[in-house]
């Protein structure tokens, strides 16, 4: 990382960092959080306790408010067992990675924080080495290569490891006599059939123009299934900037027919992605392409509906049907923390199968240790597709950082007839070769 860089994204940044609040520790020490962003958790069991002598810094990119207390009162456990170490928490929502880039920028970063995804490619040199921890035996098959480099580093604990594929109506497809697609012309014509059979009150497919990741998610997860899923692919190609653009128009070309077949939202560029548990609840969608939280947000409306889950469909009938994945939330020491022993102290706490066990039912995610045991609605899919391939997210191992963005917003450009498939294709070799050579 240069000097330069550096120095611009510690002054554009810094008051994004002002902005979310730093960790201090309170003039009473309190095991409750302090607010919806920060929570200094210290143990004091009366007026006479000394405090703390060591206070660990701890950053996470969890949003969700179950989630984050399931963290805290893990924490509180830990500190019970362990009274001379405090830990101050923070959870600053959006302004996450804009943080991160900040202390990165002036080398102080928490003693413990979130790598959400990206463990190797950006935190890399960052985070300490992990690979005498007594956990990283029990690494499942599916995660250890995503946060163990060919030296046999190990970055992270990987706390929530990502199977994302597609949700859907299970009552729904069972109803129109559908079983889950195994392959893309499978699925359209599942979709097909069910806007058919329900006399056009179900249109399959939701996207939303306003937030675009709901387009860019069928790029990512289908991307991987026609690039890198076959046995013949691209990865190499991609990782080596030689690849052939023209072989992505297939992409955009598939999701125009989608739409031409009226499988999509007519209002998709004013719909907002906040709209889908609603309109999934009342049967109007069939098809979700969307994380694990979803569930609870459509049983909110309709307790009763089931939802499931399904690996995304093969490009081709001699391939097979993957996960997108990997690591979503994990625990990763900074290299340079005066309180290494004391964090990675912590992080065998968070280690222990019952607390996993905890965070894997709150968040409906699997843990990335084997041995995990977990029971929510998502359990007996995880179960039936425990041997279905997990591949890593397109665009963090493919793409250079910033693509995401420009995959999202061209499709969105492309659903809204303002650049053909072909224009798309020349947009991403474009971007590409230009953020590589920003670096």
């Amino acid at each position: 990382m240069s000097t330069k860089w550096k120095v611009s994204v510690a002054l554009i940044l810094a008051s994004a960092l002002a902005a979310s609040g730093c960790s201090q520790r309170p003039e009473k020490p309190s095991a409750e959080p302090s607010s919806g962003k920060e929570s200094s958790t210290n143990n004091s069991n009366s007026s006479n306790s000394s405090s703390p002598k060591k206070t660990l810094s701890m950053m996470m990119n969890v949003p969700d408010q179950p989630v984050q207390d399931v963290y805290r009162q893990i924490i509180n456990d830990f500190i019970k067992e362990n009274p001379t170490i405090g830990v101050n928490i923070q959870f600053p929502g959006s302004a996450y990675e804009n943080n991160m880039k900040v202390k990165m920028a002036a080398n102080d970063l928490p003693d413990i924080f979130d790598t959400h995804g990206w463990a190797q490619v950006r935190y890399g040199e960052y985070l300490g080495d992990l690979r005498e921890e007594p956990w990283v035996k029990q690494l499942t098959d599916t995660i250890k290569n995503v946060v163990t480099d060919k030296n046999g580093k190990v970055y992270a604990l990987p706390i929530s490891e990502a199977k994302d594929g597609i949700m859907y109506n299970v009552d729904m497809l069972k109803k129109y006599n559908v079983e889950p697609p195994q392959t893309f012309d499978e699925l359209i014509a599942a979709a097909e059939k069910i806007k058919k059979d329900s006399g056009g009150k179900t249109t399959p497919f939701f996207f939303s123009g306003i937030d675009e990741s709901t387009i860019g998610t069928y790029f990512g997860y289908f991307a991987n299934a026609l690039l890198i899923s076959p046995a013949s692919n691209s990865a190499e190609d991609l990782l080596k900037n030689t690849f052939d653009w023209s072989k992505w128009t297939t992409l955009p070309d598939k999701l125009l027919d989608i739409k031409n077949r009226g499988l999509i939202n007519e209002d998709f560029l004013t719909a907002k992605r906040s709209e889908l548990p609603a309109v999934f609840a009342a049967d109007k969608v069939a098809f979700a392409l969307l994380g694990p939280s979803f569930v609870d947000a459509v049983n909110k409306l309709k307790p009763d509906m089931k939802v499931g889950l399904m690996p995304i469909p093969s490009m081709s009938a001699s391939d097979k049907p993957s996960f997108s994945g990997g690591e979503r939330n994990t625990l990763g020491v900074w290299k340079d923390s005066k309180n290494i022993p004391e964090a990675k102290k912590l992080m065998a706490f968070f280690a222990k199968p019952e607390n996993l066990s905890k965070i894997a039912n709150v968040t409906k995610l699997q843990s990335g240790l084997k041995g995990i045991e977990s029971k929510h609605e998502l359990t007996e899919y995880y179960d039936k597709y425990a041997n279905t391939r997990v591949l890593p997210y397109f665009d963090r191992v493919y793409l250079p950082n910033g693509m995401w963005s420009v995959m999202s917003k061209s499709g969105t450009e492309l659903l809204a007839g303002r650049i053909t498939s072909k224009e798309y294709s020349e947009t991403m070799k474009r971007e590409v070769e230009r953020l590589r050579n920003n670096k």
